[in-house]
């Protein structure tokens, strides 16, 4: 489904990503890891069109990516959570929720689209009508899921998901994540809680310096404490 090949990435003069490569393919969960700086987010940003300058080859689906801005690669079923949710203040969870359909083509089943999306995630279901950034961090994270899942994405990329939430929600979020894949949707992980991400995931990319250094099945990696320990420690 996603095939990135020596994908280049750059802030100012700081040549940031050299040469990454990566493929996800149709119902897998992938994870990046790797220390913090690595440029598991960058690489993440690139392929959504968050990025300016990137060089190389980005193809979601058989299309390349990279000349496209990033509400094009949205619309080709490309969904991405950042790490900072960037839930909008003074708006319902509803209305949060309706943002994610706003260039979609699914638009006009606005209505449906939100009871379904609210089976999926009972604890919003409850606060619809609330205004969003009052739920806890918790909460709002799922928010930030729900509404990226909400037009139905091919592939869903998700940026430190479990960061600043609370164990029994990050538990509750990564069997989410298990429901997902089993539904058909792909994901695309950067994780720092490397067990728990492995756990969930068919395969792994390692970073570290803006480069890939290791990549292997899961189970393959979760064996590898050396390489755990030399690049994937905070």
């Amino acid at each position: 489904m996603l095939q990135i090949s020596n994908l280049n990435a750059w802030y100012g003069a700081s040549h940031v990503l050299q040469d990454v490569s990566i493929e996800v393919a149709e119902g897998e969960i992938v994870c990046l890891i790797g220390r913090n700086g690595a440029g598991k987010t960058t690489t993440l940003k690139s392929i959504m069109g968050l990025m300016d300058g990137t060089r190389g080859s980005a193809l979601f689906k058989g299309k390349e990516l990279l000349s496209q801005p990033a509400h094009v690669r949205f619309a080709l079923g490309l969904a991405y959570v950042p790490e900072e949710r960037r839930i909008v203040q003074g708006l319902s969870v509803r209305e949060n929720l309706r943002l994610g359909l706003v260039a979609s083509p699914e638009k006009k089943r606005e209505v449906e689209l939100i009871e379904g999306i609210a089976q999926i995630f009972p604890r919003l279901a409850e606060r619809l009508d609330q205004e969003a950034v009052t739920m806890s961090g918790g909460e709002q994270q799922m928010l930030a899921i729900a509404r990226a899942m909400i037009a139905n994405p091919d592939l869903i990329m998700l940026d430190e998901p479990s960061e600043g939430i609370m164990p029994v929600l990050v538990d509750e979020m990564f069997e989410l994540f298990r429901a997902m894949k089993a539904q058909g949707t792909t994901i695309l992980l950067v994780e720092q809680n490397v067990e728990l991400a492995l756990d969930i995931a068919d395969r792994a990319y390692v970073l570290d310096q803006g480069a890939v250094v290791y990549h292997a099945t899961a189970s393959e990696l979760l064996a590898d404490n050396d390489i755990k320990e030399r690049y994937c420690s905070v």
